[in-house]
């Protein structure tokens, strides 16, 4: 194994691209001197966060709403206000530009390797690829219509009311038709109504109908809140552990923002490590030497991730970083053994071995 100088890189660049797959297969051949070229990576780290905004708007009739509805806490002021949903931390591979190999693997049986769109290795002798499992990420939801924002909203708008200058006199004629509503709901379930829905569809869009006048109205008097996520990702790459580094601010008015906009409250991010990738060693306990031209790869160590706001831990995970590992490698004779070749795959966020079997012919 070497370090791969840039027209090495250019010249092994000759590559079939399987587009479906957003990866490329490099065959080490007489034409490129048996030499397959990658780069190992070092690992970012995301930070995916969801949080929700909520807006409060008065009704039109809160002041009325204890003489009405006997409800002595509507909403009397609008308001905006913001919290973390959720957080969620995973990890992706970042190709380290001092990290590059070139490795010979001289064999009639024509080793490859399977790299991604940033010349990260992803397999040896296979076009398997490692199986990780990828968090499921929050989507960012709008808010719904309030009840005052309905049609129905439009419908119990009566002209009496429209025609009345008096703010009580069409708070009265809206508690009227609250008690009217429920009055024709309790009609049509004891069956009393004079004139009953034909069947059960019919019976269930006149009692939907009067479920949504009848919360429109009702919000006239306790006001409304709605409510939207937004979802935005920061990534990091750390060279050292991090001790409460605001990554992120959340603000009632400018949502999910930047960690130098003041206008909301801060999101820190704490990285420590918790152990370092260690060279193998034999069974007297002596550091194995790096193989003669080996296959680069590596040993990562881990960190602790955890992600606080508000006063509250919102996320803690432990994760493998190659920032906190080292370098070894497998003997290429591994890759092309006439009878007994094997395989590799790597980690992509890591660049670590994750599995290595016999290679199929």
């Amino acid at each position: 194994m070497r370090k791969l100088t840039t027209t090495a890189i250019i010249v092994l660049a000759a590559a079939s691209t399987l587009s479906a797959q957003q990866t490329q297969r490099l065959t080490a051949t007489k034409a490129n001197e048996y030499g397959i070229a990658y780069t190992l990576p070092v690992t970012a780290i995301n930070i995916t966060i969801e949080a929700e905004f909520t807006r409060e708007e008065p009704g039109e009739f809160y002041k009325y709403a204890p003489k009405y509805l006997n409800v002595n806490n509507p909403i009397s002021e609008p308001s905006l206000s913001a919290t973390i949903k959720s957080v969620v931390v995973s990890t992706h591979g970042v190709a380290d530009p001092d990290k590059r190999y070139l490795v010979t693997l001289k064999s009639n049986q024509a080793p490859f390797i399977i790299l991604n769109d940033d010349n990260l290795p992803l397999a040896i002798n296979t076009d398997k690829l490692l199986e990780t499992a990828q968090p499921t990420l929050p989507v960012a939801q709008e808010a719904q219509p309030t009840p005052l924002q309905s049609e129905a909203a439009r419908q119990v708008i009566t002209q009496e009311m429209l025609q009345s200058h008096s703010s009580a006199k069409r708070a009265e004629l809206a508690a009227e038709q609250i008690y009217a509503l429920r009055q024709s709901r309790t009609d049509l379930i004891t069956g009393q109504a004079e004139q009953m829905p034909p069947d059960g569809a019919a019976m269930k869009i006149v009692m939907d109908n009067i479920d949504a006048q009848e919360q429109a109205l009702m919000a006239m008097f306790l006001g409304t809140k709605s409510s939207y996520t937004q979802v935005r990702t920061f990534t990091i790459t750390p060279d050292a552990d991090i001790n409460r580094q605001i990554i992120a601010r959340i603000s009632a008015t400018s949502g999910i923002v930047d960690a130098n906009d003041l206008s909301g409250f801060p999101v820190y991010l704490s990285i420590k490590e918790t152990a370092r990738g260690e060279m193998p060693v034999n069974e007297k306990g002596e550091t194995l030497p790096f193989p003669k031209g080996g296959v680069a790869y590596t040993i990562p160590g881990q960190a602790l991730v955890t992600v606080s706001a508000d006063g509250k831990e919102w996320a803690r995970k432990e994760v493998n970083l190659a920032q906190s590992g080292i370098i070894y490698g497998m003997a290429p004779s591994n890759f092309t053994d006439k009878k007994a070749p094997v395989y590799l795959l790597f980690d992509p966020a890591t660049g670590a071995a994750a599995e290595v079997g016999p290679a199929t012919k």
